[in-house]
């Protein structure tokens, strides 16, 4: 599971917020095939809490789907990546 917390500074409603979330979420989904959500603080105008799943039969590929949608998210001008975080889940 990843947790990926953004801060949109030029957010000034809900309805900003959710144009510049709307194809960073839908880029995720389909440029990297993976399941991603907002999960937390859809009041907040300027704060987002995106959730994703990856799901692989490769720790070492697993890796490699979140380190590259990580760098993809960082190169997005319009957020500011506060946290990024992993959690794995090993069930072999």
């Amino acid at each position: 599971m990843v947790e990926l917390e953004l801060h949109i500074p030029t957010s000034r409603s809900l309805k900003e917020k959710r144009a510049v979330l709307r194809p960073i979420v839908e880029g995720i989904r389909h440029r990297f095939q993976i399941s991603v959500a907002e999960v937390g603080y859809q009041d907040k105008w300027q704060r987002a809490l995106i959730g994703m799943a990856v799901v692989s039969d490769s720790y070492g590929h697993a890796v490699e789907v979140v380190d590259t949608v990580e760098r993809w998210v960082w190169s997005k001008p319009e957020v500011e990546v506060c946290g990024f975080t992993t959690e794995w889940i090993d069930q072999s």
